[in-house]
C-alpha cells in the first residue's frame, strides 16, 4: 500500500467527532481523489501533512516545540517524506527527530485534522493529520538546533505562548485519546 493510499484508507474509516472536522475529513479525501502528488510538499496549493501531540507518560506534560520560522510553540510534525509508508510512520518520525525521544508510541487513529496556510512553495496550506503519541517513561527531550529554535514539556493544561488554538484543541483530544486507549507502554 502506498502513503497516498495509506492516507486515503485512515481518513476513510477516521469518525470525525464534529461537523467541522467531517468538513474537513471531505475536503481532505477531495484533495487525495484530485491529486496524486498529494502526500509531498511539491504539491500546491496544499499537500497532506503528520504531526502529534507527545504526552508524557504520567500523562501531566506535552512535549512542544518553538517553531524556528514561526515563533509560536507547536506540536512534532511535517511533511512527509519519500521513506514514510503511512501516516502514523511520518508522525512517529517527525515526532522522534524533533524531540530526540526515542520510544514514542503514536496512537494508530488521527485525534484531529487542521488545515492552515504556510510559506511553503511561495505560500501553500497544510491539510495537517494530527495524532496522539505518548513518550516512554523518564522520557528526556534532546533538541537538534536544525528542527526547532527551542524544545520543552509543559503543563497539557497550560501550553506556553505564543500559541494557537489548533494546538490547544490538539492537546486536548490527545490527552482525550491517550486516556481512552488506556496503558500505552508496559
Amino acid at each position: 500500500m502506498s502513503l497516498h493510499e495509506d492516507a486515503r484508507a485512515v481518513l476513510t474509516a477516521w469518525a470525525a467527532p464534529d461537523a467541522g472536522q467531517e468538513e474537513l475529513r471531505a475536503s481532505y479525501l477531495a484533495h487525495l481523489e484530485t491529486h496524486d502528488d498529494a502526500m509531498w510538499r511539491t504539491c500546491l496549493p496544499g499537500h497532506l501533512t503528520a504531526s502529534s501531540a507527545i504526552i508524557s507518560a504520567d500523562g501531566a506534560r506535552v512535549a512542544l516545540v518553538l517553531h524556528r520560522i514561526h515563533r509560536m510553540w507547536l506540536q512534532t510534525g511535517g511533511h512527509c517524506e519519500g521513506d514514510d509508508t503511512t501516516l502514523v510512520a511520518a508522525a512517529l518520525r517527525e515526532a522522534t527527530e524533533e524531540s530526540g525521544i526515542a520510544g514514542i508510541t503514536v496512537l494508530p487513529e488521527p485525534v484531529r485534522l487542521d488545515r492552515h496556510a504556510v510559506p511553503c512553495g511561495g505560500g501553500s496550506f497544510h491539510l495537517d493529520v494530527q495524532f496522539a503519541a505518548v513518550a516512554p517513561d523518564g522520557a528526556v527531550l534532546v533538541r537538534d538546533p536544525d528542527e526547532s529554535a527551542d524544545l520543552g514539556w509543559f503543563p497539557i493544561t497550560d501550553p506556553p505562548e505564543p500559541t494557537d488554538d489548533s494546538v490547544r484543541d490538539l492537546i486536548a483530544a490527545a490527552v482525550a485519546a491517550v486516556t481512552a486507549h488506556g496503558p500505552v507502554h508496559p
